[in-house]
């Protein structure tokens, strides 16, 4: 069975269980998964034993060697929701009403017939999309590799005091994209001293000074799947603060003590408290003000979400970050981000970067 077809699989399954006859697939990154097409113009309709995919001209040949085993290619024309609506037999037909705008689903309503009942069923695929198969833990694997590599090289290799916010975070993209990265997962964060206290700071036009804690946040896109990894470093020429170093310690410790309880069936909720649990007991759990992770793969962020009030549980296949975080507004911040496949065995932890407190 190849990769689309037992995706496909995975969401016939998940039909039958939601009632549904058939299901229109238009989110970009869900049509990718099931299909395997990386343009940006396509739509699936899958029901029953019909599997529909249609797209323009622009795409057409595009779609013949990417869209996988099973999808009948239609060439649509300006109106690609209304024909998918009309495409869609009598029944129950879901869509995924987080992607869909009211004015596309009134055009769905217009085209589908009269016997097809809409029916929104939220992010279905995306949520199919959570676990992850072999394949693609390999792809996130090899951008957490290839992330690490330009790392070492534009950031540490150079060091970073006397050197600009921006321009760090300019060479480490460069350099992602100069190892094969077809794209950054993100903007990268780096953010020295006071200005690390910001958990999305931008880069800024500033010198790093030496001796103060520098939070870098980057992430590779390889092969259509995202890599993400927070590292803190102590900037060089001066030796750092014992204030800095505590905190620092009281992250690591809340990031490995977490990690280690990384398994099937914890709650997602329960897992954010471990940490949550490490930074309270030492005074500064007001300071780490965001969840404790979130799932990564076509997206940089997508489901599971962990944090104080996230429902669910971890499942094997689920590939997930682990970042607390302490933020000490006009002094510091520490965050720091593992990426790691939920197994039966234990966690795999993808980015390979130390956590030991590096002076670079």
């Amino acid at each position: 069975m190849s990769v689309p077809a037992a995706r496909a699989a995975r969401l016939a399954a998940a039909l039958a269980e939601a009632d549904l006859d058939g299901l229109l697939v238009t989110g970009r990154l869900d049509v990718r998964w099931l299909t395997g097409f990386t343009g940006t113009n396509g739509a699936c309709l899958v029901a029953g034993d019909r599997r529909l995919f249609l797209t323009d001209f622009r795409y057409l040949e595009q779609a013949a060697d990417q869209v996988g085993d099973g999808f009948e290619i239609v060439r649509a024309g300006r109106d690609l929701l209304g024909e998918l609506a009309a495409a869609a037999p009598s029944g129950r037909i879901g869509f995924d009403d987080t992607e869909v705008t009211v004015r596309a689903h009134r055009r769905l309503a217009e085209k589908a017939g009269a016997t097809v009942e809409l029916v929104a069923v939220g992010p279905l695929v995306a949520g199919l999309r959570e676990v992850k198969d072999a394949s693609e833990i390999e792809r996130i694997a090899a951008a957490a590799e290839l992330a690490t590599t330009a790392f070492e090289e534009a950031v540490v290799g150079p060091g970073l005091a006397g050197r600009t916010e921006r321009a760090v975070a300019f060479d480490l993209e460069h350099a992602m994209r100069r190892a094969g990265a077809e794209d950054v997962a993100f903007p990268s964060i780096v953010a020295a001293g006071a200005h690390g206290a910001l958990p999305h700071a931008v880069p800024r036009d500033v010198e790093i000074a030496p001796g103060e804690l520098v939070t870098v946040d980057w992430g590779a896109r390889l092969d259509g799947y995202c890599s993400d990894c927070t590292r803190t470093l102590a900037s060089g020429g001066r030796p750092l603060g014992e204030r800095a170093r505590e905190i620092y310690e009281l992250v690591l410790d809340a990031e490995r003590t977490a990690l280690a309880e990384v398994a099937p069936g914890i709650g997602c909720a329960a897992l954010d408290g471990v940490a949550r649990a490490v930074i309270e007991a030492a005074g500064h759990g007001e300071r780490f003000g965001h969840g404790l992770g979130h799932g990564v793969g076509l997206d940089v962020h997508e489901g599971p979400r962990l944090g104080k009030g996230a429902d669910g549980e971890l499942a094997a296949g689920n590939v997930v970050t682990i970042e607390p975080g302490v933020y000490l507004p006009g002094e510091l911040g520490v965050r720091i981000e593992d990426l790691a496949v939920v197994a039966d065995a234990g966690p795999r932890v993808l980015t390979s970067f130390p956590t030991d407190l590096i002076q670079a």
